[in-house]
């Protein structure tokens, strides 16, 4: 009977062990399952956000560049509109001033003692010289 109990205590032993095996690997096996969808969860979200991150880059930058050329293009052709505004206005201030010298050249030629005259359209041309002057600097600034 001894021999019997012996091996039942044997048996019992060897039972035990190789549940305690099987236990480990499956719960081993469950851990390693459970990362690999763990980190392939986080390196998908990841992949995810940057490619979200450079189609939102890309469009704000196509965004941009297309404001910039609209205001570039604004810019342009208000500074057009405005050196054709000043260059007329120098071609009639210089028609004015060429007027102004011929009057003053007919006054000087006729008035023996008008000097009065002669001396306001003279001091007349200067204003517009001067006038004439600072439109040119204005353009100049604009340019």
């Amino acid at each position: 009977m001894s021999d019997l109990i012996l091996e039942q205590r044997t048996a019992s032993q060897f039972e035990s062990k190789t549940r305690k095996k099987k236990g480990n690997r499956a719960f081993l096996l469950f851990v390693c399952v459970w990362m690999i969808i763990l980190c392939s969860g986080i390196l998908g979200a990841k992949w995810y956000a940057d490619r979200i991150q450079q189609t939102l880059s890309a469009d704000l930058e196509r965004q941009t560049a297309s404001q910039i050329t609209a205001m570039q293009e604004a810019y342009e052709a208000r500074m057009l509109q405005l050196e054709t505004s000043y260059a007329a206005d120098l071609a009639e201030l210089k028609t004015k001033v060429d007027a102004l010298n011929e009057l003053l050249t007919f006054t000087k030629d006729n008035a023996d003692s008008k000097t009065d005259n002669s001396n306001k359209l003279y001091t007349q041309l200067n204003e517009v010289k001067k006038q004439l002057d600072e439109l040119k600097k204005n353009l100049d600034v604009l340019k």
